[in-house]
């Protein structure tokens, strides 16, 4: 874990972001919380992980979701190298 984002501050969002019971709580919380860039930022993150996971080109994911090869990359880097974070809710997703 990155000591660097380990604060009070962070720990109150996840806190916060924990109790939301649904998808519904989640578009009102997200939706105040964060610009819609920055929403559909993130999204496009999980989605250029879970296509890469697929084993799929950079060139297929840039076309289908907008995202630069930097952006692809950076994914691809914390996929490989990262905290397991995508793991944990990619196997989380398939239990359901």
């Amino acid at each position: 874990m990155n000591k660097k984002i380990k604060t009070e501050a962070v720990d109150g969002l996840f806190d916060a972001i924990l109790c939301l019971k649904d998808k519904n709580e989640c578009y009102s919380f997200f939706e105040d919380l964060c610009t819609v860039n920055e929403l559909l930022s993130l999204s496009q993150r999980f989605e250029v992980a879970s296509m890469l996971r697929e084993h799929k080109t950079y060139l297929e994911i840039a076309e289908k979701t907008g995202a630069s090869t930097a952006t692809i990359s950076r994914v691809n880097r914390s996929l490989n190298y990262g905290t397991d974070g995508y793991e944990l809710i990619f196997n989380r997703l398939q239990e359901k």
